[in-house]
């Protein structure tokens, strides 16, 4: 099993390896009525590289964690999927969805971390 830091760093890998963007992660550890310890937000460019995205993040995580996500979410319209792993929640997204929903500034409270992009 891994630990929460390393399963970020495999899913925060997973992104990158599909040309994800814009990659923030939240730590919620010290929020108590989190759902999670950590949430990872990125974007994608549409509902093809969403699933491209989840793809890598399911396989890199399995190959080189040993872990799967408990639920997968959204993977229909692949506008917003969100994959749980327990202690940490996945969010990857189209542009506009993002946008919308602005769950970057749900947890005013957490740790924010900004991935920088690979190009």
């Amino acid at each position: 099993m891994v630990t929460t830091e390393e399963l970020i760093d495999l899913v925060v890998e997973g992104i990158q390896e599909k040309k994800g963007h814009s990659i923030t992660v939240a730590d919620l550890s010290n929020i108590v009525s989190a759902p999670a310890e950590a949430f990872v937000i990125c974007t994608a460019n549409n509902p093809s590289q969403v699933d491209s995205i989840i793809d890598s993040i399911e396989n890199v995580t399995r190959m080189k964690g040993d872990e799967r996500p408990s639920a997968i979410a959204g993977r229909e319209n692949a506008l917003w999927v969100a994959m749980d792993y327990g202690n940490v929640m996945v969010h990857v997204f189209t542009p506009d969805t993002r946008e919308y929903y602005d769950i970057d500034n749900l947890w005013s409270d957490a740790q924010i971390t900004i991935v920088p992009d690979l190009d």
